[in-house]
């Protein structure tokens, strides 16, 4: 069950119909009636979140072609039954490598640069965690759709280097996390991700 309130569900689904619209769209008067419903859900975010108009239209402007989930990578990365974890410069939290799946990479390949830039260590990925939506395990919300796929990965070697998004890292037991950047992972889904750790075979988990 979703954690989002209906505002945000209802904008959401505006906005991909808009987008969608406008992709597949050639008439002029059909495209002027989805940049009006997309001028909508922007208004309808906006008047429920701190975020300025501008900001969420840019946002959406940036989004082209058929409207898909975002998807999110996060590096399970295991050493001695301690999980890594990086301090985001963003907000001083701290949360599992990861962030956004760049094209032009596969899952593995994502997970391995996220690392090596955020961490300044080679890991190895393993297998896949979770693929969970967002909206069902986080409170915060977020104007668009998203897939967040946590993946245990092996420590080969390295370690922390100077770099323009995290200021540390740091192993840790799941009995001792320093406070999260929620909005990238919870204390369960690290929870989950050590819970996997421990079985010999681990059978993905997926919304």
């Amino acid at each position: 069950m979703s954690k989002e309130p209906k505002w945000l569900e209802y904008a959401k689904r505006l906005q991909a119909i808009a987008q969608a619209g406008l992709t597949y769209s050639e008439n002029k008067y059909d495209r002027e009636r989805f940049e009006e419903i997309r001028e909508i859900s922007s208004s309808i975010i906006k008047d429920q979140t701190e975020l300025k108009k501008e900001e969420i239209s840019e946002l959406f402007m940036e989004d082209a072609g058929y409207p898909t989930p975002k998807i999110d990578v996060r590096a399970a990365v295991f050493k001695d039954d301690k999980i890594l974890l990086v301090k985001e410069k963003v907000d001083g939290r701290w949360s599992l490598p990861g962030g956004w799946a760049d094209v032009g990479y596969s899952l593995k390949e994502n997970l391995i640069k996220e690392a090596q830039e955020e961490a300044g260590v080679k890991i190895k990925p393993q297998r896949i965690i979770s693929i969970l939506d967002r909206r069902k395990h986080h409170k915060k919300s977020f104007p668009f759709g998203m897939y967040k796929i946590f993946v245990e990965c092996e420590f080969l070697s390295g370690e922390f280097e100077k770099n323009i998004e995290t200021s540390d890292s740091g192993f840790f037991s799941v009995t001792d996390l320093p406070p999260l950047s929620l909005g990238r992972n919870t204390k369960e889904q690290i929870r989950s991700c050590f819970e996997a750790r421990r079985k010999d075979y681990h059978k993905a988990i997926f919304d």
